[in-house]
């Protein structure tokens, strides 16, 4: 199975299994009813933004998504040739509470990401070239060698605004409570 079926597939399960419909999908992430039905029947790659919509609405973790249980070799989630490609150095650990990527973000390219579920700390390391961070509307540079962690359920985004491809590093740290493929508790809808 490659990426692009996996994905899909994995998205209609998580879906099922939480018997939602696609309506109660586009509500949980912000997505729309249309793409999630494409990237269902795997006729669209989604963006890596879009994707980390969809893993936040349903609470699992983003290589959940792009690393096929019985993976050989390096998967690399590079939708449609787009300007950020996600490695999975680690995938998720469910002990740990962890993904590990390895990404790449060619020159000029810009990823907003949506705040990530409650809880999450980012750590970001900066392998070759410079990358701009926004965190909260502020921008900060990091250069080779540099790292930033941060809290990943604000606002940020990633810019390459040099003239080569920017090569880092992105640990996420999810709460304990979540667990692969499944929804963390959620203690704010409780009685």
């Amino acid at each position: 199975m490659n990426i692009a079926q996996h994905l899909a597939a994995t998205l209609k399960n998580l879906r099922q299994e939480r018997a939602w419909s696609l309506s109660k999908l586009a509500e949980e992430t912000g997505v729309s009813k249309a793409m999630l039905g494409q990237i269902e029947r795997n006729e669209s790659s989604p963006t890596v933004a879009t994707l980390w919509k969809i893993a936040t609405g349903l609470n699992v973790p983003f290589s959940v998504f792009i690393t096929p249980p019985e993976a050989d070799g390096e998967q690399s989630f590079d939708p449609q040739q787009q300007a950020m490609v996600v490695t999975p150095i680690f995938p998720w650990d469910p002990e740990l509470c962890f993904d590990h990527f390895s990404i790449t973000l060619a020159p000029g390219a810009l990823s907003e990401s949506t705040p990530h579920e409650k809880g999450v700390i980012e750590h970001v390391v900066v392998i070759g070239g410079q990358l701009d961070m926004c965190i909260q509307g502020e921008w900060r540079r990091l250069e080779a060698g540099e790292g930033l962690r941060f809290a990943g359920d604000l606002p940020h985004a990633y810019r390459n605004s040099g003239e080569q491809t920017v090569h880092f590093h992105s640990i996420i740290h999810y709460p304990k409570e979540k667990a692969a493929g499944r929804p963390a508790a959620n203690h704010d809808n409780e009685p």
